[in-house]
């Protein structure tokens, strides 16, 4: 068995026992172990009572982070004409149409959200293949099919972050980055799981909201109160 190294040792060990805590605590504690040599990422993830093999049980939504991410965006759009034009202007990384679908199809993706006009719709459904299991596939209802494609590209980049319940009924996504200050970093983990604990779904039984887990990119989690991150 490997022997864990100093930091991830003590990191650990300053973890251990440390369960249910407000969110102000969590984030404390995981910035005052995070180091890395990095910046690393605050990950949240969440256990919820859904079966996602079921439609009216499947969880997806779309939140913006009031403090951003503290990630560099690249964002590909899939438009024609002044669209195209329009979305060049608000700072999108790619755009296209079919020669952007030629390029996704031979395997290149270089983006991590992708946008598209309803008119493209025909051509980006031809990717959902490749999109689909990259979570890239662009959605009415998270607003990536959109006429407003400028909108949805500042949207995108200034801390918009997307979530989907996964097998198990998990949630996931990065919340900010450890150099942020504890105040902006707890705004940000309220406001994510306010916007998961608004995309309850109709079919869920039982208790929704099951666990609700901080850790860092490097580090180890630790369990928050629900209440204390729902804000209650």
């Amino acid at each position: 068995m490997a022997k864990l190294g100093k930091r991830t040792k003590s990191a650990r060990e300053a973890f251990a026992g440390k369960s249910d805590l407000t969110v102000e605590e969590a984030v404390s504690l995981i910035k005052g172990n995070a180091n890395a040599k990095f910046d690393e990422t605050v990950e949240i993830a969440m256990n919820l009572g859904v079966d996602t093999r079921h439609a009216d049980q499947m969880v997806r939504g779309v939140v913006g982070l009031p403090n951003g991410t503290g990630k560099t965006v690249r964002v590909a759009v899939f438009a024609r004409g002044p669209k195209a034009e329009e979305a060049q202007a608000a700072g999108a990384d790619i755009v296209g149409a079919e020669d952007l679908m030629e390029t996704v199809q031979g395997g290149t993706i270089e983006f991590d959200r992708c946008i598209a006009t309803p008119d493209m719709m025909p051509i980006v459904g031809r990717l959902g293949k490749v999109l689909g299991p990259r979570n890239l596939m662009p959605n009415p209802k998270v607003g990536t099919v959109t006429m407003d494609v400028a909108d949805a590209v500042k949207a995108a980049k200034g801390g918009e972050v997307q979530f989907r319940a996964e097998k198990g009924g998990v949630v996931h996504a990065g919340v900010g980055k450890v150099s942020f200050d504890e105040a902006k970093l707890t705004e940000n983990v309220r406001a994510f799981v306010s916007a998961v604990s608004k995309a309850k779904p109709s079919g869920a039984k039982g208790a929704y909201m099951k666990k609700v887990v901080l850790s860092s990119t490097m580090g180890p989690g630790v369990t928050v109160n629900i209440d204390n991150a729902n804000g209650n």
